[in-house]
């Protein structure tokens, strides 16, 4: 009964009422163990249920697209539209470490990091090094590691952080057997923020691999970004939330930092998750390409989303729309590249363009609309970031930047995807990715 009224996801509600049908008592069992969301009803204790208001842009010229997708946008987050400015774009670790090193040296009051991956090589010594020096000089520095990409176990990242005094916590992470369900819910945030006042969000981990001029086995190349402006306490309450989750710590209360004088244009943290009542950023994204006029460009290192973000990119495709897709050539993950292969004819077929990137490996998470709006931050097009992970994403209503933003991705374009690549394999590879397909709810 409760797999009926509650899953929102209609496969997952017959999955588990056919495991409870088959074996009433075994079944029961593993639902109420591993299939009922748990994190949701946490999430609403500590933040509190917020009534309903409408969120966005009203009054005149609401009727023209992107003023509707800001209308559309605030009702789904119910957060409102802030001032930002992206002052640098930054490619991989080269460019983004350096700064962020610097903004730790140079915090005063306040240091907040989240992330999925933290390796304790040569950048995250740098980081920890950086991260202890604030916390000597008495800044009051937090550092969120996801509990799964951390190192599990031996988490020697976080484990260096607390030697040295640094208040670190270790997200969902537990080696108890009734909280393993827990092990699926991920935080896949990039987020830093400085005194309250700047941010870099992205899609960048710390990790050796990030940084391209040192030789890397696997190096993978990514996107960051440098925020002011007040859409940075949206990311900064994001960060408390998930620290006040993951510790059960109330935040402390912060006098809020004077606003910087900085031209800036409408922007949104965008938080997605279990945590949350409704799919947000697959809401999010249903919305962008629902406003589309003129043009949809996409570069995402994973490429699994569920059918009605498929039926709409092939709708906005058929109406016109210059659909762009660029995804790598050579993928860190296998079956997400073969469940991949499987799932991307019918975009094709309906006239959407799709691009493999060269080596080394991008894991970069753009999107532009009409070279008007543009969103950046920690999200996949995948089944993981769109309903599983904690993710963090910006909206921004900046066509200069979206225009910069356009042109990278169309500079990642390498060998197109054709219908004749699609057919040309192998009836073994097309079973093996057809096969894998199944599975990319859990991929």
């Amino acid at each position: 009964m409760h797999a009926l009224l509650r899953k929102r996801d209609v496969r997952a509600a017959i999955g588990w009422i056919g495991v409870v049908w088959l074996s009433p008592l075994f079944g029961a069992l593993l639902y109420f163990g591993f299939g009922v969301n748990r994190v949701h009803r946490k999430a609403q204790r500590l933040r509190g249920l917020k009534s309903p208001r409408l969120y966005g842009a009203r009054g005149r010229g609401a009727d023209r697209a992107m003023e509707r997708l800001k209308t559309a946008v605030g009702a789904i987050t119910r957060v409102d539209l802030e001032e930002g400015a992206v002052e640098a774009v930054l490619q991989s670790g080269d460019e983004a470490y350096p700064q962020m090193l610097a903004a730790i040296d140079a915090a005063t009051t306040s240091v907040s990091l989240s992330t999925f991956i933290f390796r304790a090589d040569g950048p995250g010594l740098r980081f920890i090094e950086a991260l202890a020096r604030a916390h000597r000089r008495g800044v009051a520095v937090r550092v969120l590691i996801d509990g799964m990409g951390g190192g599990f176990f031996l988490s020697p990242a976080y484990r260096r952080l607390r030697t040295r005094g640094v208040p670190a916590a270790r997200f969902l992470h537990s080696i108890w057997p009734w909280k393993m369900p827990l092990l699926d819910l991920r935080l896949h945030k990039k987020a830093l923020i400085v005194d309250g006042e700047l941010a870099f969000i992205g899609g960048l981990n710390i990790a050796a691999e990030n940084v391209l001029a040192e030789p890397a086995r696997h190096p993978v190349r990514d996107t960051h970004f440098r925020l002011v402006g007040g859409v940075v306490q949206q990311i900064a309450d994001s960060f408390d939330d998930d620290w006040a989750f993951a510790t059960g710590e109330d935040t402390p209360e912060r006098t809020r930092p004077p606003a910087r004088e900085t031209p800036g244009a409408p922007a949104r943290a965008v938080a997605s998750g279990p945590d949350h009542a409704v799919d947000q950023l697959a809401l999010v994204l249903l919305s962008a390409i629902t406003a589309a006029r003129k043009t949809i460009r996409i570069a995402t290192p994973y490429f699994l989303p569920e059918e009605q973000l498929i039926t709409a990119l092939q709708l906005a495709a058929l109406r016109g729309v210059e659909v762009d897709l660029v995804m790598p050539a050579e993928n860190n993950h296998r079956m997400v590249a073969w469940a991949s292969a499987a799932h991307i004819r019918p975009l094709i077929e309906a006239g959407c363009r799709l691009w493999r990137s060269p080596p080394p490996f991008d894991h970069s998470k753009l999107m532009t609309v009409d070279d008007e709006w543009c969103l950046i931050g920690s999200a996949n097009w995948d089944a993981r970031s769109l309903r599983l992970n904690f993710e963090l994403t910006v909206e921004l209503y900046d066509a200069a930047l979206a225009a910069r933003l356009s042109a990278l991705i169309d500079a990642k374009r390498g060998d197109p995807v054709t219908l004749a690549d699609i057919d040309g394999r192998m009836f073994a590879v097309k079973l093996r990715d057809a096969t894998a397909r199944l599975l990319s709810p859990y991929l």
